[in-house]
């Protein structure tokens, strides 16, 4: 499970959580929204920026399907077909973008659906490619993302052990091993007892890659918690406004949750710190206020050999810690000590 460098994010154990905006379809089709999106995720603090350059043909034949969604409070149903196709996203938008993110400092990617839509992200100069759950079982599709020798993101949503062992075999026997496995409930908006996130140590334990979180829940305590269960990238659906019509915008985070999801998690890596147990900076200084001392339990005479009850532990620790209490029994005081003092070496006949 060694890092990955992704532009000039290193993504691993260690070091901070990748956190990417996934915008999607929430532009709506409209170039002006999407570039108005991408400064706003990089406002709110997002590493990176998805996009999906799929083509609706390539995954949807017949135009009757109809999707269900709630859009401005209301229940729409529509053609698949007609709804992805408003939001396809052309290969000169995709460059274009791709470019208003590099001057906006934050790191764009996307989701393809044939091999074109790889070589196209390839030649705008991606860092890393990404695969959807929908595309899990497209073995021939994940073999050309490994060819390429980029780092691959790829969401395991709706899938079974063997379908992900499949899609991880398919892309490391191109020679290519710089995987992120993404634990992912296909479900919009996932409901809290269905998210799952104890699969993420799952995933990395069975196959010995790099895991995070696809967040499709309402709110910020899933992607908090898959932090804290290890993910080293978590993928979030971002709008600018969830009141805007579409399948995805009222589930998504809109710029003030995404900022308090990306503070959460940068707030819980500072509390998470480190696996080495010792001191801290702000323990050192208060040890020898808050430890305990072997001390006088009662005035002690000069010739006086000490029994057990003559001793008892008390602040400051500057002295001699509890565990050195029986070197002192049976030991003759070389002079008279007040009750309370520290007990030292040279009150003792040696």
């Amino acid at each position: 499970m060694l890092p990955l460098k992704i532009s000039n994010k290193t993504v691993g154990k260690g070091f901070p959580c990748f956190i990417a905006a996934e915008i999607g379809i929430n532009f709506n089709g409209s170039l002006q929204l999407a570039k108005d999106s991408i400064a706003a995720a990089v406002e709110s603090g997002a590493d990176a920026v998805k996009f999906q350059n799929y083509r609706t043909e390539d995954f949807i034949a017949d135009h009757s399907l109809t999707y269900e969604y709630v859009s401005q409070g209301k229940k729409i149903v529509e053609s698949q077909f007609d709804m992805f196709k408003r939001c396809e996203l052309c290969r000169e938008w995709l460059s274009e973008l791709a470019e208003y993110s590099r001057k906006m400092g934050v790191i764009f990617h996307s989701t393809p659906t044939n091999v074109q839509g790889v070589s196209d992200l390839v030649s705008i100069g991606v860092p890393v490619l990404k695969n959807g759950s929908d595309y899990l079982t497209h073995l021939e599709l994940i073999e050309t993302m490994g060819k390429t020798s980029l780092p691959t993101v790829i969401s395991t949503g709706m899938a079974a052990l063997s379908e992900i062992e499949d899609a991880v075999n398919a892309f490391r026997n191109t020679g290519n091993n710089k995987l992120i496995l993404l634990h992912c409930t296909s479900s919009y908006p996932t409901p809290p007892n269905e998210v799952n996130l104890a699969r993420i140590e799952t995933l990395g334990c069975a196959f010995g890659c790099l895991t995070g979180f696809s967040d499709h829940t309402e709110g910020i305590v899933a992607a908090v918690g898959a932090a804290a269960l290890g993910a080293v990238w978590i993928e979030k659906h971002f709008t600018i406004d969830k009141n805007l019509p579409g399948p995805d915008h009222a589930m998504s985070a809109d710029p003030a949750e995404f900022k308090k999801l990306v503070q959460a998690v940068r707030a819980f890596e500072k509390n998470l710190g480190n696996p080495i147990i010792a001191p801290t900076a702000s323990e050192q200084i208060n040890r020898p206020k808050f430890r305990l001392s072997c001390t006088a339990a009662r005035e002690l005479p000069a010739g006086y050999a000490l029994n057990n009850e003559d001793i008892v532990y008390k602040r400051p620790g500057t002295g001699f810690p509890p565990k050195f209490k029986t070197m002192f029994l049976g030991k003759k005081l070389v002079r008279d000590i007040p009750a309370g003092k520290i007990i030292e070496a040279e009150d003792f006949i040696l």
